[in-house]
């Protein structure tokens, strides 16, 4: 899988409301009413990055999630990243519209 160019990751970004750039990873971060929804969110979003195969670097702190995704392997961003961030909005907007 190839690394995306800087202006393909800045078209990304574009349809991708709350995420941004931060090195060669993307990262946004969630605020939820209580650590509960915090953790379920976390909860739901596992199962989509296992049937993914591609996982986020997580953070919760209380009732904040701070998600980032890099593809490793191809030493920065690939479509994999888009497309989880992509899922990760997904998840959180069926949620806690």
């Amino acid at each position: 899988m190839a690394r995306l160019t800087d202006q393909q990751i800045s078209q990304a970004l574009d349809d991708l409301p709350g995420w941004e750039r931060v090195g060669d990873a993307i990262e946004k971060r969630f605020v939820f009413a209580s650590f509960a929804d915090a953790v379920a969110f976390v909860v739901r979003l596992a199962f989509e990055a296992e049937a993914a195969d591609h996982h986020p670097e997580i953070s919760i702190s209380y009732r904040r999630v701070m998600l980032s995704y890099s593809t490793h392997s191809e030493g920065g961003l690939t479509t994999r990243d888009i497309d989880a961030a992509a899922k990760a909005n997904a998840v959180f907007d069926q949620r806690y519209p």
